[in-house]
């Protein structure tokens, strides 16, 4: 899926104007939409671009078992189809993952047949979070 990340820092500070807009770090990328992981995870080369800090470390469990210690950055907003949420990724690996809590806060719906996303049928217009 096409997605834009921002880093969301830098985003609150050009809209307080202590930052120039043109300053702002945003990527336009490929994310892999990973329906069985619960986190956003985001590859050290797109942390460096978008200039995020690492804000702590969290213990990642993957699909073998396995457990590890990974770094924690954010926030980075993450936009797709138009709809935006903010994430804290884990950072790991190489590919850029869209877990669930995007999908979620997004309102986006995995079609994986034709592998896309598309925004849920019964809210086509907007996100509704549930609380």
């Amino acid at each position: 899926m096409k997605v834009t990340l921002i880093n969301a820092v830098d985003e609150s500070l050009a809209a307080l104007g202590q930052l120039p807009s043109e300053r702002n770090c945003r990527l336009d990328v490929d994310a892999l939409v990973d329906t069985g992981a619960v986190s956003a995870v985001l590859p050290i080369e797109v942390v460096d671009r978008l200039g995020l800090a690492i804000l702590g470390h969290r213990v990642a469990q993957f699909a073998d078992g396995r457990k590890e210690p990974v770094n924690l950055v954010g926030p980075v907003i993450f936009e797709a189809l138009g709809r935006k949420t903010v994430e804290e990724p884990l950072v790991l690996g190489d590919q850029l993952l869209s877990g669930q809590t995007v999908l979620e806060k997004t309102d986006l719906l995995a079609d994986c047949q034709r592998q896309r996303l598309v925004p849920n049928p019964a809210r086509p217009d907007q996100p509704v979070l549930h609380v």
